[in-house]
């Protein structure tokens, strides 16, 4: 098999090929994999979406949120086990910076990864903020 990664803007990714990728990347351990109608919605209204193929094979991707000039945030970053370690997650940042240039790409490391964005040249922020429930608002 060809291991050289194709890299593409795609508009409608399969949901159920996106959750065999989530769950095979190990992100799936995060991610909502047992809803079907989540994991639709959260591709379809991604509004920037770049795969990695070989061979046909979904074996990366980066799902993002943009107004492509100001900020993208790139929330699911993933890459099949058997394909990680081949520069798949850096192309696949490279690709996305290159389709927001103006954007600021953001994104929230998991804990396993946290290690891997500085390697890539990505810099820390310290001032990050998550609310999960509205009602832990005061």
């Amino acid at each position: 098999m060809d291991q050289r990664a194709a890299y593409q803007k795609e508009d409608s990714l399969d949901p159920i090929e996106f959750r065999d990728l989530l769950i095979d990347s190990t992100l799936g351990e995060r991610r909502p994999v047992g809803d079907s109608e989540r994991m639709e919605i959260m591709v379809r209204n991604a509004n920037l979406i770049v795969t990695a193929r070989i061979d046909g094979l979904l074996v990366g991707v980066a799902r993002s949120l943009t107004d492509f000039v100001y900020c993208t945030y790139l929330s699911d970053l993933a890459v099949r086990r058997s394909f990680q370690r081949q520069g798949i997650g850096r192309d696949l940042i490279r690709q996305t910076k290159l389709l927001a240039p103006q954007a600021k790409l953001v994104l929230l490391s998991a804990p396993a990864a946290v290690d891997y964005y500085p390697r890539i040249g990505m810099t820390r922020h310290e001032h990050c903020y998550c609310l999960d429930d509205v009602s832990a608002l005061r």
